[in-house]
């Protein structure tokens, strides 16, 4: 286990229950207690926890850890999601992309489809997007028009939220709106953490043709804070082969296709 992994994995521990013990961590994860205050210490820098004597306890972000620690998990079932999402856009489509994990997977996935490359040299795809991370790789591809939102940068996911964004969205329509949430369900719709990001994630939803949700198997028949559309403006989610049964067809009977990547 890498020390990123490891980071991730305590994270979740102190997510999960409030708050770790140095033994118990050490035993769970199968490495000694001296690298587990290490990493403790490593991540109380960050301000990502608060030490306490014996462990650390949860501070006020350890719920909604930041993009850059989130990246290791579910990889390869988010890149297989990835593929399938840009499997299903054709030349010259619209496509929006908010800010996540999966859909800056997505974005690399779009990015390299060869049949994509317009041999003109123009743009063959039009991607709108709140997430500077994403833009910043698009940047590089010819083939690629970037059209980014205006807002107030969010630390945590590198996404753009605020009244600037509505400006620009208002004005625009997409094709497909890839959209990435930290939980989807039949009852509560798509959810997200934060209110900021449910609300510009709310208008990209709106001014989408088609709203195609990508989230792992973890996500689904959860529910988050905020509530960024209810599951009848959803068309397709978008999963991985470990998704409960029993959840993929409450989704079937709202109506909404479920893929399974």
């Amino acid at each position: 286990m890498t020390s990123h992994e490891r980071w991730n994995a305590l994270l979740e521990i102190i997510a999960r229950d409030g708050r770790l013990e140095v033994e118990s961590a050490a035993s769970e994860l199968d490495v000694s207690t001296a690298t587990i205050r290490r990493d403790l210490d490593r991540l109380a820098q960050q301000q990502m926890v608060t030490r306490t004597r014996g462990g650390a306890t949860a501070n006020n972000v350890s719920y909604d850890l930041p993009l850059r620690y989130k990246t290791a998990r579910h990889a390869t079932e988010k890149e297989r999601i990835a593929r399938a999402a840009a499997a299903l856009i054709r030349p010259g489509a619209v496509v929006g992309l908010n800010g996540g994990t999966t859909t800056t997977e997505v974005a690399r996935a779009l990015a390299t489809r060869a049949d994509l490359h317009a041999a003109s040299g123009e743009p063959a795809l039009t991607v709108v997007t709140n997430a500077l991370n994403i833009a910043n790789e698009l940047t590089v591809r010819q083939h690629v028009k970037i059209v980014v939102t205006g807002g107030v940068v969010r630390p945590q996911s590198y996404e753009l939220t605020g009244p600037l964004g509505t400006l620009v969205l208002e004005q625009l329509v997409m094709d497909h709106l890839f959209l990435g949430v930290d939980a989807v369900s039949a009852a509560a719709g798509a959810t997200a953490y934060n209110e900021g990001e449910a609300s510009i994630n709310q208008l990209m939803v709106a001014r989408s043709r088609q709203v195609i949700v990508v989230a792992d198997s973890s996500k689904l028949g959860r529910y988050a804070f905020a509530r960024i559309c209810e599951i009848k403006q959803v068309n397709a989610v978008i999963t991985d082969s470990g998704a409960d049964s029993a959840v993929v067809a409450e989704f079937a009977d709202a109506g909404v296709q479920v893929i399974r990547a």
